[in-house]
């Protein structure tokens, strides 16, 4: 058994040291918002939050994990009302909404640590964090929108 923080509650679960946390979060918790995507850390759609960093969930190793404190969007705002959440559907954001889990933690982490990035810090930092529906605008505005009124 493997015990570690998810969410803000211990969790165990009975895997392989090497199986990626991704699998762990979906297949063993049921949590599903984190998405599987390219399955390479090349994407974003896999992103939660390890002690407050975005990290790939499907190239993090639970056995990376150990006793960290790992987010997920669902531990994010279980009620969907973080500024970011509010900010996605006011700035109509989703399209098909497969990445946005992904896209919403980068976003997260970002604005835990500048809680005022300028556009060209937003541009930077979502880097890697794929849209195949092409909402980077979208996007953009949604953090700025959360960053001014979160």
């Amino acid at each position: 058994m493997i015990t570690f923080q998810l969410n803000g509650k211990p969790v165990s679960v009975d895997a392989t040291p090497d199986t990626p946390l991704l699998w762990v979060l979906r297949d063993h918790l049921q949590l599903t918002g984190t998405k599987f995507g390219c399955g390479a850390g090349l994407c974003g759609a896999c992103t939660v939050h390890l002690n407050g960093t975005p990290v790939r969930s499907c190239l993090t190793t639970i056995s990376a994990v150990g006793s960290a404190e790992i987010t997920t969007i669902e531990g994010l705002s279980p009620n969907g009302t973080h500024p970011l959440q509010a900010a996605w559907i006011a700035e109509q954001v989703p399209q098909c909404g497969y990445c946005q889990s992904g896209q919403i933690m980068q976003a997260a982490a970002l604005l835990e640590s500048n809680p005022q990035p300028t556009r060209e810090q937003i541009v930077r930092h979502m880097d890697g964090n794929i849209c195949r529906c092409g909402t980077y605008t979208r996007i953009v505005a949604a953090i700025q929108r959360a960053a001014t009124e979160g």
